[in-house]
């Protein structure tokens, strides 16, 4: 079976499996994705240091063939051989057996660090009863606190660490001390600090990936992992990136610092604030720009309901470039909000697809992404597979007959 094949094969069975555990996670899925790590890393190993593959790419770089092929195509060629080196298909072999094994706990490192996020979320949660402590809270943030309350069978509201209930208490709240609880919550996840401090705390995580990364870097050649990283990167080293980021960092300050003392100064005159923390910033930011240019994120929300911004976005695409979007019902999904579209070109074929995910839930980490849940290819026969994708989003959800309400930044 030609190499496209097979990876097109492991892809179609891994892909619904790792995305599932990212978009509707449990202790069983969880379960059956960590133990595949292993034999997906050995695989991944096995083809990077294969030396039958390795020599065959060789031959058609070395081949006077190699240069009347399409850019793209050479391309391909160059970054595989790269690849390659970068498996370790240059090392002795006991070095590539070390290899095989650091790439295998790297692997279930990162799962383990995942998991722990997730839990750390949704393992703190704020139950309130008396709604004077969620003053200056926008009525539709006190609706979503108020499902996620009936939700639970609970009276009252619930404030969890999940981004559509973390940003409002931080942005809206008077209440001083409930964002200084969350703030320190949400800033102390998988960590030895904070309200579940050692729990799912990740220190240790972090540190054995350092190690191991510097393992792999050495034994790869590389100074450090840094530079093991730029490899595959448009950056031409570690110090082209350095250079860009500290001469950001000067320009940028100044300014930054101007605004924060600016913002300082409000706080004073206004609320008479003597000093800032961290759980402020934001708080006192919004009322800043309510007071200079009296508007508001929220004021803007009922301009911006799901569905119009969804058709809006679709409408671009069929302006600029000549594609309909459809929504195709009858998919199996993974949660009954997911919905399935297909883009057609003016020619009426399909040229793609997409699930789209966009409200955040438990079990469900956060973010926004896009993944391949199968590529665009030609197939041995002749057939084309058309790209389908998943896209992902953590907006707030509809609370009752009313609408998502979008923020024009997200």
């Amino acid at each position: 079976m030609p190499i496209d094949e097979t990876d097109s094969v492991l892809s179609r069975l891994w892909s619904p499996v790792s995305h599932l555990n990212s978009v509707a996670n449990s202790e069983e899925l969880r379960e059956a994705y960590e133990s595949c790590l292993p034999l997906l890393s050995e695989f991944s190993t096995w083809v990077g240091q294969h030396k039958g593959l390795y020599e065959a790419y060789k031959t058609i770089k070395n081949s006077g063939e190699f240069e009347r092929l399409s850019q793209a195509k050479q391309k391909s060629i160059t970054d595989a051989l790269r690849d390659f080196e970068l498996s370790g298909i240059g090392l002795p072999a006991d070095e590539q057996h070390r290899y095989g094994e650091i790439s295998k706990r790297l692997s279930e490192l990162a799962s383990k660090f995942s998991n722990n996020v997730l839990d750390a979320t949704m393992g703190w949660s704020k139950h309130i009863t008396d709604v004077s402590e969620l003053s200056g809270m926008p009525e539709s943030a006190l609706e979503a606190a108020k499902a996620a309350a009936e939700a639970k069978e609970l009276e009252g509201y619930l404030l969890t660490l999940e981004m559509p209930s973390y940003i409002p208490v931080l942005t809206y709240c008077d209440n001083q001390e409930l964002r200084r609880e969350m703030y320190e919550a949400y800033n102390t996840r998988a960590s030895d600090r904070g309200p579940n401090a050692g729990q799912w705390d990740n220190s240790e995580i972090m540190a054995e990936q350092l190690k191991l990364r510097h393992e792999i870097a050495r034994m790869l050649g590389f100074s450090n992992y840094s530079e093991r990283s730029i490899a595959t990167k448009m950056a031409e080293s570690t110090e082209q990136v350095l250079g860009f980021l500290n001469d950001l960092a000067t320009k940028a300050k100044a300014q930054g610092e101007r605004e924060v003392e600016e913002l300082a100064l409000f706080a004073h005159a206004e609320y008479d604030v003597h000093e800032l923390n961290l759980w402020d910033i934001a708080y006192y930011s919004e009322k800043q720009k309510q007071s200079l240019f009296s508007i508001s994120d929220e004021d803007l929300r009922p301009y911006f309901p799901e569905d119009k911004v969804i058709s809006g976005l679709f409408e671009v695409l069929k302006r600029v470039f000549g594609m309909t979007v459809q929504e195709r019902k009858g998919v199996d999904v993974w949660h009954e909000s997911v919905r399935f579209f297909d883009i057609y070109n003016p020619q009426g074929e399909v040229r793609g697809s997409f699930y789209l995910d966009l409200y955040a839930r438990e079990h469900k980490r956060g973010g926004a992404w896009m993944d391949e849940c199968r590529v665009r290819r030609t197939t041995i026969d002749g057939t084309l597979e058309t790209p389908v994708a998943y896209l992902t989003c953590n907006f707030n959800k509809p609370v009752g007959d009313k609408p998502a309400l979008l923020l024009t930044t997200k």
